[in-house]
């Protein structure tokens, strides 16, 4: 069977089963199975593959995705979230559009928390959505700016959705949760930016309204107490991480129960909080894992049947550029986001993309800071971007997609921006993890 044939079968059968409605990681098993069958030499082929899957999920670098994932639960259930939104809004004072400042900078925090882009937007959507909205603010001043923040967990430490693509792309976990840093400031700083000239353009968009005055003291206070604690959390692992003082799991474990101390010392923590944290940590978990194993034994068949390697051949064989190529992949991500969910578009790309990268003399750490931003922005692409339609199901009565769509598009833009800026300064998200 040519090369082909055999990636058409294998992608067929998985998109076959994914348009029945059976789940991603049930549709990869039992295509593998099928494959296996088909180039492995039947039962032996099938059991070598299963063998091969399950050692994947052995893997050390796998540790910090529940532990992170443990630490945003109980940072969202606990209510410490709240508290530091609640706190950024009063000390950014008469500020127009100050709530949209709110999400993005608490946003901005949060996401590194939670590492979870679903569960920051229906965060920000549920707590500011509805207040943005009893103040005037338009639709795109108040579901904009949570698009596109909901997005920066996918880059900035400690991104779930980074450890994993890391882990299915064996390259560095640690390097490319560090490279997401810088951009991912900077990101945020574009969203910043964005607000200001939205206001500028039209006031009428987030309305001024009268706060209480507060003592430069009190100011003080509120920060060092309900800012300066969750924001620690974060930078302490991103420079105990940077410094090599400990490893990816290890900074997990320590994110995990930092946030657990801080849930005891503002006296928040009960068991109903436990719980549902430790439940929905879980579930993602399991989620994560089957993925991990089908995405493992798909790579295999790929490179046994000869797909992976026909694969690159054909596309290094027209000579362009690497830009060119790289532009045709981050297109190809793109067009997949429109109608797929991230976890299944790196099932299906990265054991193709990389060793075509590689092969394209690309660092595969920056090639990965690329992927996770493409993927960041089909978030909320449309029609069919994940993160508009969990917007749509926390936003008020009467929000159309319309609406929503028109509020992502400034933001859409900024990420573009910053993937212009990383290739033509790849040192933008190269240099922290170089240290």
């Amino acid at each position: 069977m040519e090369w082909y044939q055999a990636l058409g079968l294998l992608v067929g059968m998985i998109m076959f089963l994914m348009a029945f409605g059976m789940p991603v990681a049930l549709a990869f098993l039992a295509a593998n199975i099928v494959g296996a069958w088909i180039f492995m030499g039947g039962e032996r082929g099938i059991g070598q593959l299963l063998n091969n899957g399950l050692g994947a999920l052995t893997k050390y670098a796998l540790v910090p995705i529940p532990l992170f994932l443990l630490m945003g639960e109980i940072f969202f259930h606990t209510g410490l979230g709240g508290r530091m939104f609640t706190a950024i809004d009063k000390l950014l004072g008469k500020l127009p559009g100050r709530l949209s400042y709110v999400t993005v900078l608490g946003g901005t925090a949060f996401s590194t928390l939670s590492g979870s882009s679903m569960g920051s937007t229906a965060l920000l959507g549920s707590l500011m959505v509805p207040e943005m909205s009893r103040r005037g603010y338009k639709p795109h001043m108040s579901i904009g700016p949570i698009l596109g923040t909901g997005g920066l967990a996918i880059i900035i430490p400690p991104s779930a959705l980074g450890v994993l693509l890391a882990t299915l792309a064996q390259i560095d976990v640690a390097a490319l949760l560090i490279a997401g840093v810088i951009p991912g400031l900077i990101l945020a700083c574009f969203y910043i930016a964005t607000i200001w000239i939205q206001t500028k353009i039209d006031p009428t968009a987030a309305p001024a309204y009268d706060v209480e005055p507060m003592t430069l003291i009190t100011k003080l206070t509120l920060f060092l107490t309900e800012v300066v604690p969750m924001v620690g959390v974060m930078v302490t692992i991103i420079i105990l991480m940077i410094n090599g003082f400990v490893t990816p799991s290890e900074a997990a474990a320590f994110g995990a129960f930092g946030v657990l101390v801080l849930a005891t010392m503002f006296r928040c923590l009960t068991w109903v909080s436990i719980k549902k944290s430790i439940i929905g940590a879980l579930r993602v978990t399991l989620m994560a894992y089957l993925i991990v194993f089908g995405s493992a034994t798909f790579s295999q068949l790929l490179a046994f049947s000869g797909a992976s390697r026909g694969l690159v051949n054909w596309a290094t064989s027209y000579d362009l550029a690497p830009i060119l190529m790289l532009l045709v992949m981050f297109g190809v991500l793109l067009l997949l986001g429109m109608f797929m969910e991230q976890i299944s578009i790196m099932l299906l790309t990265v054991p193709i993309f990389f060793p075509l990268a590689q092969t394209l003399g690309f660092d595969l750490v920056w090639f990965g800071l690329i992927m996770l931003l493409a993927l960041e922005i089909s978030f909320t692409t449309p029609p069919f971007g994940l993160l508009l339609f969990v917007m749509k199901g926390v936003a008020p009565p009467g929000t159309t997609m319309r609406e929503i769509y028109t509020s992502a598009f400034p933001f859409i833009g900024c990420s573009l921006l910053l993937v212009m800026l990383l290739v033509i300064f790849p040192q933008i998200g190269l240099w922290l993890p170089g240290l």
